[in-house]
């Protein structure tokens, strides 16, 4: 009897993961070969099935019209055999990987895990802290936080904590700040990778016309915040993320406006596949974690 299986299993999940991607580097981190393995996992299934599959572009790989019609199809038979080998697992309710940014990892979350771990020591938790968008729809990624407008591909995404967002910097330099115009005379940090808007603030604090603000800058989100909370200069930055360090008199708000983002944290998972107890567990005490630690507004 002939193998309904005309190419190895590999090679079919090595062509799903680029179909989704359009590139080789993602399948080949999941499968852990090298890009040039999957490049040719995909010409040896493309003779064999005696079809073309991708388009080679300038974008990248592109699923051929033959491949996009039969990718759900494919996605899902992923999705079941991965159900039923974990159904398989006896420790599949012990075992948490949670993908988390590194500014919310180290100045939120970090410091509030040994809660998570008294409230359910049976979970063994593994932190992947990363600034990339790792795919939720792997199988050794349970779930994760983003901060973005919480509208991703492929992702179940619900909010949590405030949106909002203000300029904060140490009493000392606070104590040279009596008016938002007098952010033009003193150092102000510049995180190359915010999404925060200084205009906007400005807008919130009623100056039109700010003067020109000058200032070191990073590349690192925790680069700023440290130098932050070296007096170095005042940082833009999530309010949520800062409760902490305005809680223990490190960093102040040197002005009472804040502004509401249209960017946000949100607890994410792949769409489409059950969330595990584990990962219910984590997603409910992050909730009620972030609701017990910001102030009444």
């Amino acid at each position: 009897m002939p193998s309904p299986f005309p190419i190895p299993l590999n090679a079919l999940r090595a062509i799903e993961i680029v179909a989704r991607h359009g590139a080789l580097t993602p399948a080949a981190d999941e499968l852990g070969v090298t890009p040039g393995a999957v490049s040719q996992h995909i010409r040896r299934a493309e003779e064999r099935l005696g079809v073309q599959l991708f388009e080679r572009t300038a974008r990248g790989l592109v699923p051929t019209p033959e491949l996009a019609d039969q990718l759900p199809r494919l996605t899902a038979g992923f999705d079941a055999l991965a159900s039923g080998l974990a159904g398989l697992r006896p420790d599949v309710e012990t075992s948490l990987t949670i993908t988390v940014g590194s500014m919310f990892a180290s100045l939120w979350l970090v410091p509030r895990l040994g809660r998570f771990a008294a409230l359910h020591p049976e979970i063994e938790l593994r932190l992947v802290a990363t600034s990339k968008f790792l795919d939720l729809g792997r199988q050794d990624i349970d779930c994760g936080v983003r901060f973005g407008l919480g509208h991703w591909p492929g992702v179940e995404a619900t909010l949590f904590g405030r949106r909002d967002y203000s300029p904060l910097c140490t009493p000392a330099l606070a104590a040279r700040l009596s008016h938002p115009r007098d952010l033009a005379h003193v150092q102000v940090i510049r995180d190359e990778s915010s999404l925060l808007d200084w205009p906007a603030w400005f807008a919130a604090a009623g100056i039109a016309d700010p003067a020109p603000m000058s200032g070191p800058s990073f590349t690192d989100p925790l680069l700023a915040y440290e130098a932050a909370l070296a007096g170095q200069g005042v940082l833009l930055v999530m309010d949520m993320l800062m409760v902490d360090a305005l809680a223990a008199g490190r960093l102040v708000r040197p002005f009472p406006v804040a502004v509401e983002s249209e960017y946000a944290h949100w607890f994410v998972s792949a769409a489409g596949r059950r969330l595990r107890k584990p990962a219910r567990l984590f997603r409910d005490w992050l909730d009620a974690e972030m609701s017990a630690c910001l102030p009444a507004r």
